[in-house]
């Protein structure tokens, strides 16, 4: 069974920085990668990053670029994305995901950026 929980997150002024964990544990399978979306409410769920485990380049959606960094360390069957310079328009429910499909996915944790 394929578990991912999530930590982090939080709210921040404009400007600020927030970090987001996810533990993955059962992962056995080789995929896309492992990712983030968020969740703005009255819109499609929307892929932040994606951490490519191959070693690949990671995705990163354009709004994001330059500001968000995705790592992984395959130790700690973790992924991390670190959020610098938000912008109000960054709030949301933020989830990791994982599995073909994007099959599993974490809780869930709200980021709220005050202007």
């Amino acid at each position: 069974q394929v578990h991912l929980v999530q930590s982090g997150g939080g709210t921040v002024q404009a400007g600020g920085s927030l970090r987001l964990s996810c533990v993955v544990s059962g992962r056995t399978f080789s995929g896309p990668g492992t990712a983030w979306f968020r969740q703005v409410p009255g819109k499609e769920r929307e892929l932040v990053a994606n951490f490519r485990w191959t070693g690949a380049p990671p995705y990163y959606t354009t709004s994001v670029q330059g500001r968000f960094t995705i790592s992984g360390d395959n130790t700690m069957n973790s992924i991390y994305l670190q959020m610098n310079n938000l912008k109000p328009e960054d709030t949301g429910v933020y989830y990791c995901a994982d599995g073909p499909g994007w099959r599993y996915w974490g809780q869930g944790t709200q980021v709220i950026v005050s202007s």
